[in-house]
């Protein structure tokens, strides 16, 4: 699988597990698990693409960053890893790091 084809599918699963956009709540952890399979710059990208679902304001890069900054220096705690989680992997999403 390509690195475009599996950003794409990233974004799919993402679409799938959250119809109606992430909700605020589940950012962190769905943040976090997206760092494990993404670069930084994919997820970015991704993270501009669920805030843009959820029909949210305008974020900046630079927000993002910083949120993604955030995530490295707080965990979210093993319930919420796993509840976001759970709801991906329902949707496809691959429990371990896939390999690109």
């Amino acid at each position: 699988m390509t690195e475009q084809n599996f950003f794409e599918s990233v974004l799919n699963w993402l679409h799938k597990g959250y119809p109606e956009g992430v909700p605020p709540k589940d950012y962190i952890p769905v943040l976090a698990l997206l760092k494990r399979s993404l670069s930084e710059e994919d997820v970015v990208k991704a993270a501009q693409a669920i805030l843009k679902q959820a029909d949210s304001d305008q974020v900046t890069d630079l927000q993002i960053e910083e949120a993604i900054r955030q995530v490295t220096e707080k965990q979210p705690n093993p319930e919420e890893m796993h509840q976001v989680a759970s709801r991906l992997a329902s949707v496809g999403w691959p429990l371990s790091a896939p390999v690109r």
